[in-house]
């Protein structure tokens, strides 16, 4: 007898294909960065920073489960309604608004947003130089492959000093993608399949 594939209950199979991600990310099964790196701009993945690329304490070994001991890395995903702050402060929280973002098709609010994060931890000037430029080309510069949506002052600014750039160089664009993320994208956030969906499947403390 021929299958048939099934098109019913396509909320269900979202939560689960999103749970199985999240138990991926959060509970090894290839490995924090190799996982990761699908997220990421290049300009983050080229030197995965364990305290901004999504990579928290809870990626202690990709071949070890999670003891009773360890800390539910889904524990705090109550405090993520508070404030778009308690996402982007939770390195599951970031991986959650990522995949929501994607949904939307603009990542790159998000993207952005933790490259800035990491770029103002650079300690180096070679590194620094390097760095804004894959910014600046990925994300600022007209026809970025994933341009962020700033307003024409703040390019053209950006444009103007990009050959000798500060740790400051992005602040003003990564200001105003932060207003747009709490502003537009976190309200819808809280409501989307992504964020409802694990709040029903969070593990019972």
């Amino acid at each position: 007898m021929p299958q048939t594939r099934r098109e019913d209950a396509p909320q269900d199979h979202s939560n689960n294909t999103l749970h199985g991600h999240f138990h991926i990310f959060l509970h090894g099964g290839g490995g924090p960065h190799l996982a990761l790196s699908r997220h990421l701009p290049s300009s983050s993945r080229d030197n995965l920073n364990p305290s901004v690329a999504l990579a928290g304490p809870f990626f202690s070994s990709p071949h070890s489960g999670r003891g009773d001991g360890d800390k539910d890395p889904l524990e705090d995903i109550d405090k993520w309604g508070e404030s778009v702050d308690k996402v982007l402060s939770s390195k599951a929280g970031q991986i959650a608004f990522v995949e929501f973002l994607k949904s939307e098709y603009s990542e790159e609010n998000i993207l952005f947003w933790l490259a800035c994060e990491e770029y103002k931890n650079i300690k180096n000037s070679p590194e620094m130089i390097s760095s804004a430029n894959r910014i600046y080309t990925e994300f600022v510069q007209t026809e970025a492959p994933r341009q962020i949506n700033i307003d024409c002052t703040t390019r053209e600014n950006i444009t103007k000093n990009i050959s000798q750039p500060t740790l400051t160089s992005f602040d003003s664009a990564q200001k105003l993608i932060y207003s747009l993320m709490a502003r537009d994208c976190y309200p819808r956030f809280l409501k989307s399949d992504v964020y409802q969906g694990l709040l029903m499947r969070k593990e019972p403390s």
